[in-house]
C-alpha cells in the first residue's frame, strides 16, 4: 500500500492540533500592557508546542518520504503517534497558565516522552517492514540524538520535582537539537 493516504491523514491531524492550539490563546481582558504581558506564558508554551508540531510534521514527512511501503503494523504505529501528539494542546495551555506548579509541567514532559517513544516506534517498524537494504536503516543507525531526547524528557520530568524552570529547559533543549532536521533522509530520498 502507498504511503499517500496515511500522509494526507497525518498532515490534516496535524493542522487541527495546530488550530486547536491557537484557538485556545485568549486575548487579555483589559487593553493595556500589562494585561498583554501577563499573557507571555501563554504565548511562550504556544510557541515551543508550534514548533515541536513542526519538528514532528517535518521528521514525519521525510520519514514517509523514504519510505516504500505501509501496512497495518505501520498504520497503528502512526496512530499511537497522533494520539500523543494530540495531547499536545491540552498540556500546553495547562503549562502555559501554570508554568510554576508540578504537575502541568510533569504532564507536558510527559506527553513530549511519549511522542518521542511513539516516534521511535514507528521508525523501528517502519525499518522492519522494508529489506535490509532499505536507506532509513543507514540513516538512523543508533538514533543516538532519539535516545537523547527520551533521556532528556526524562531528566526533565524527575528535575520538575526540583524546579520548573529546569524542566523547561530540558524540554527547550530537545526542542533545539531538532530544529536542524537530518540531511541524511533530505539526501537518501532522491
Amino acid at each position: 500500500m502507498k504511503t499517500s493516504r496515511l500522509e494526507a491523514f497525518s498532515d490534516g491531524v496535524l493542522a487541527i492540533i495546530i488550530t486547536i492550539m491557537v484557538l485556545a490563546l485568549s486575548a487579555p481582558l483589559s487593553t493595556d500592557l500589562n494585561a498583554l504581558l501577563d499573557k507571555t506564558p501563554v504565548f511562550i508554551s504556544y510557541v515551543f508546542s508550534f514548533i515541536y508540531v513542526g519538528i514532528y510534521w517535518n521528521n514525519h514527512h521525510h520519514l514517509f518520504q523514504i519510505t516504500q511501503q505501509v501496512n497495518g503494523k505501520i498504520l497503528w504505529a502512526n496512530l499511537h503517534l497522533l494520539f500523543w501528539l494530540s495531547l499536545i494542546p491540552f498540556t500546553t495551555a495547562w503549562i502555559g497558565e501554570n508554568y510554576k506548579a508540578h504537575l502541568p509541567v510533569i504532564a507536558y514532559g510527559v506527553v513530549l516522552l511519549f511522542c518521542a517513544i511513539a516516534y521511535f516506534i514507528l521508525q523501528w517498524v517502519i525499518i522492519k517492514s522494508h529489506d535490509s537494504e532499505f536507506p532509513l536503516r543507514k540513516v538512523v543507525g543508533s538514533d543516538r540524538k532519539g535516545k537523547i531526547s527520551i533521556g532528556l524528557y526524562t531528566l526533565g520530568i524527575g528535575l520538575s520535582f526540583l524546579n520548573t524552570w529546569l524542566s523547561i529547559i530540558c524540554y527547550a533543549i530537545v526542542a533545539i537539537m531538532w530544529l536542524i532536521p537530518d540531511k541524511q533522509i533530505e539526501d537518501n530520498i532522491s
